[in-house]
């Protein structure tokens, strides 16, 4: 439907929310789309886990029908800022103004335009507006004189992504709340409120508790009114509606229950149709029965929101976190799963299984599709969606229309998926300061929240970790973390996320005999999980050559010869980019044991393009995976060989690295049962780089490959020296490490306080400086997180000032590591691997331009390539770059 601009007057009673970017006179009236996201809210609390995790926020029990009807008034209400006169003329064309000029100081927005209404500061704008609204019999909603109701108003005018902020921003002409032009405000706002009581009397009984007060109950409040607002504006189930129908709240209830249902929300059906988990055989073929961590995974009580479960790399915790997903998901404590990843090639390997479990759990008709949760991709299950010409417009491959997909077509919708598998700073941005972060909040507290490789060494990740716990079991939502080498010390702050923790943490006694493998609750304790039969023995040896990279690749070149699959791990790839250039020095013509990609010597790290990485990880699975040729070889890579990869070596060379991270990395040493080990091989080896003459005291002030701080006590990717020399030392003290029976004792020995503080009471001096640097850097780490994280103890209205955002957004990000500038090519240049593939865009990390603002590739024209035989080069803002078989590299 259409208005014409002919005559200004035909906007009396248009007060228009939504209109259409080509035609502006196309419009949706706003009383329609308040009524299309308040019947939303209905549909979204209509759902019993939703209202569950809802009244746990509240510290209630249950949330009664006179709330839900209330929280559906404020959600109404939430784009009622749109009524001003600024807003609603900003689609006026010439003549509708007649000559006039658009007022001075008219802005064209409704929340930051809104903030003189709310605290009254400017008695001239609209002292009308909440006599009009009839808000006064809203602030008898609560037992605290209006408080809690007026939050919940300030709430849901802050659905746009981030806290509307009271304080900031300048006031706009008062003229634009005053009648205009055929146009009244005031009379718009007196229908909103009549038409409120009409749609949802029950919030109006005199008889109702009160609202609960819990400033969490406020801020998951306005995560659920965000997604009904995305809902809400959906036009596929909303279409434009201009002209007034006193019955419109009928049909936006049929729609709000219809699209909550099409996008995976409403579960009633799949729950009504699943006849019981499926056996632990049928969820895992090729497992004939659960091992001991799995089962003891699987039989932690019910009620312990938090389990964390602790064993060895190759055990099988993928496959217990989702066997207890699957008795969560039966016994109806959860309606869905984020299984949360380090890195975005870990995501995409775990989904490709997450794929095969959902299809074994559910029915076909059921089945979700589980969403890779990684920025950049646009995947639901098996179907490939792409990126229309219309904003937020997006092409599936199989040109269907499945709406459970719709959480895959956005970054923010990524945890409304029933089912997702991402990075875990797409969790953690549920927790941060971050645009939309409420809305991630409220989506994942119905879900189970899986977080692998977890580590204790990170400050800033650790805080926002504990914040992300605090939020999600404070809505009554279940987490389960995994690691294989978790410090006591970590363990313990995050079972109990106490201030206090570090006061009873374990001593270094208690922490070394804890049961390991294990799995841990706050109710329980630490239980033992038992054994895992992968016990395995492995040769430990340092050598002094770090940065020399011809006498490493003739060691690895050796082994290779003798029949051994060897893996080599740099620290930074930099350092890996040398290595496989020295080996391939070294190999002369004799390039057979080198790892190719589809003929083309290469290795394996993070600055790949997607479709390449893709092609690298299949490549190192078929020459190290499960059924890989009997034949010698080597692969050259990074941190990336370490995650999620399920491979096996004879022989691993690896740069000097925490225990903890060395033993994840030790982890595909001989991973699986092989008989065809050669001479030599039979018993796993594992060969640690070290600076050239063994001491690690220039650390202190100079960095290597990675490792140590510099002279202003900036710490790189391992900062702790003392780390790194409590790993020396145990490597030199013990040159068998028994697996798993040694891990919990290899871990504390390395980075329990106590031993950390030995050695700076033994080496002094530096030390002792060094020590104190790298302990005000992880207190100022922690300061940070904590002034990232959403207050959620503060309310909207009272503790405004601390639930604002700020301008820190990018810095967040930037601290995630989720701050890589996607750059798009035209044309596309073709991948060094296969010709018949092309290279859309490329992740930049921020680092490597420099100190060149982040977005400076962001807001400019796709960039032009220069293509050679080998790869292509291209320049941003002056900053040149190669990409070729060794990757993405800056060049001078």
């Amino acid at each position: 439907m259409t208005l014409s601009h002919a005559n200004p007057n035909a906007y009396t009673r248009a007060h228009w929310a939504k209109s259409d970017r080509d035609n502006p006179g196309r419009i949706h009236l706003l009383e329609h789309h308040l009524a299309d996201v308040g019947a939303c809210m209905e549909a979204l609390l209509a759902q019993p886990t939703i209202r569950g995790r809802l009244a746990s926020a509240a510290g209630r029990d249950a949330i009664d029908e006179a709330t839900v009807a209330r929280l559906a008034v404020f959600a109404a209400l939430h784009d009622i800022g749109k009524v001003n006169v600024g807003f609603q003329t900003q689609i006026w064309q010439a003549e509708d103004w007649q000559g006039e000029r658009r007022p001075l100081g008219w802005g064209r927005g409704h929340t930051r335009d809104i903030v003189p209404v709310i605290i009254d500061a400017d008695k001239k704008a609209a002292a009308w507006f909440f006599d009009a609204l009839g808000f006064d019999d809203m602030l008898e909603w609560d037992a605290d004189d209006g408080e809690t109701a007026s939050s919940l108003f300030v709430a849901t005018l802050s659905h746009h992504g981030e806290p509307l902020n009271l304080e900031g921003g300048p006031s706009r002409n008062p003229s634009m709340w005053q009648a205009y032009g055929g146009l009244d405000p005031k009379a718009c706002v007196e229908r909103i409120g009549r038409l409120a009581r009409d749609w949802f009397p029950a919030a109006f009984a005199r008889d109702a508790p009160p609202l609960p007060y819990a400033p969490e109950f406020q801020h998951m409040f306005l995560g659920l009114c965000t997604l009904a607002d995305w809902l809400g504006s959906d036009e596929t189930r909303f279409p434009f509606q201009d002209a007034p129908q006193d019955d419109y709240i009928a049909t936006a209830r049929r729609q709000a229950k219809a699209i909550v249902r099409e996008v995976g929300l409403d579960i009633a059906k799949q729950r009504e149709r699943f006849g019981g988990a499926p056996s632990f055989q049928s969820l895992f073929v090729g497992l004939e029965a659960p091992n001991s961590i799995q089962q003891a995974a699987y039989d932690a009580p019910l009620d312990e929101r938090l389990v964390v479960v602790e064993s060895e790399t190759g055990s099988g915790k993928t496959e217990a976190a989702l066997w207890r997903f699957a008795r969560l998901y039966e016994a109806e404590m959860v309606d869905g799963l984020y299984f949360a990843l380090p890195t975005r090639a870990a995501a995409k390997q775990i989904h490709e299984r997450v794929n095969r479990f959902a299809e074994r759990m559910f029915t076909a008709a059921d089945a979700p599709k589980p969403v890779l949760a990684v920025p950049g991709y646009i995947l639901a299950g098996y179907d490939k969606g792409k990126r229309g010409l219309q904003r937020y417009e997006v092409w599936w491959d199989d040109h269907a229309t499945d709406r459970r997909r719709w959480a895959a077509e956005s970054a923010k919708r990524f945890l409304a998926a029933q089912i997702a598998v991402g990075t875990v700073d797409q969790a953690m941005m549920a927790a941060l300061k971050v645009r939309h972060s409420h809305m991630r909040a409220a989506c994942l507290a119905r879900n189970l929240l899986v977080v692998d490789e977890v580590h204790a060494s990170d400050a800033y990740m650790r805080r926002i970790l504990e914040a992300l716990l605090d939020a999600h079991i404070g809505a009554g939502g279940y987490a389960l973390l995994m690691s294989a080498t978790l410090g006591s010390d970590a363990r313990h702050r995050l079972l109990t996320r106490s201030r206090m923790a570090a006061l009873d943490a374990p001593s270094m006694d208690a922490a070394v005999k804890a049961a390991y493998p294990s799995v841990a609750t706050a109710g329980e304790g630490i239980r033992p999980a038992g054994e895992n039969d992968r016990r395995k023995r492995v040769m430990m040896e340092t050598r002094p050559a770090m940065q020399d990279f011809e006498q490493t690749a003739q060691i690895a070149l050796q082994a290779a010869r003798a029949g051994a699959k060897t893996l080599v791990i740099r620290n930074t790839v930099r350092n890996a980019i040398a290595m496989q250039q020295a080996i391939e020095r070294a190999a002369g013509d004799d390039m057979d044991a080198l790892f190719a990609c589809n003929g083309k010597r290469t290795l394996h790290h993070g600055r790949f393009a997607a479709p390449d990485r893709h092609m690298l990880d299949k490549a190192v699975e078929d020459l190290l995976g499960k059924g890989a040729p009997s034949k010698g070889c080597v692969v050259v890579g990074t941190q990336t060989l370490e995650q999620s990869l399920d491979i096996d070596a004879d022989l691993l060379i690896t740069d000097l690295c925490p225990a903890d991270v060395l033993l994840q990395r030790i982890g595909r040493l001989h991973r699986h049962s092989r008989d065809t080990r050669p001479d030599g091989y039979g018993q796993a080896r594992c060969i640690v780089l070290t600076p050239s003459n063994a001491d690690l005291s220039p650390l202190l002030t100079k960095p290597l490959n990675g490792l140590g701080m510099n002279k202003r006590g900036e710490t790189f990717v391992y900062g702790d020296v003392r780390i790194l020399e409590a790993t020396r030392r145990l490597i030199h003290k013990n040159p068998e490490w028994r697996i798993p029976e040694m891990n919990r004792s290899l871990v504390e020995r390395a980075t329990h306080p106590t031993a950390l503080k030995a050695i700076t009471a033994e080496l002094v001096d530096d030390w002792r400086v060094h020590a104190n640097n790298v302990e005000g850097e992880f207190i100022a780490d922690g300061m940070t997180a904590a002034s990232a994280v959403v207050r959620r103890d503060k309310t909207f209205n009272e503790g405004n000032r601390d639930v604002v955002f700020g301008s820190e957004e990018e810095m967040i990000r930037t601290r995630l590591g989720n701050n890589g500038i996607d750059v798009e090519f035209v044309p596309q240049p073709k991948s060094p691997f296969n010709p018949s593939v092309s290279i859309e865009k490329l992740t930049i990390p921020a680092h490597l331009l420099h100190g060149q603002p982040a977005d400076a590739a962001v807001n400019q024209a796709p960039i032009k390539t220069i293509t050679d035989a080998d790869g292509f080069r291209f320049s941003i803002n002056g900053a040149k770059f190669r990409y070729d078989r060794l990757g993405l590299r800056r060049v001078e």
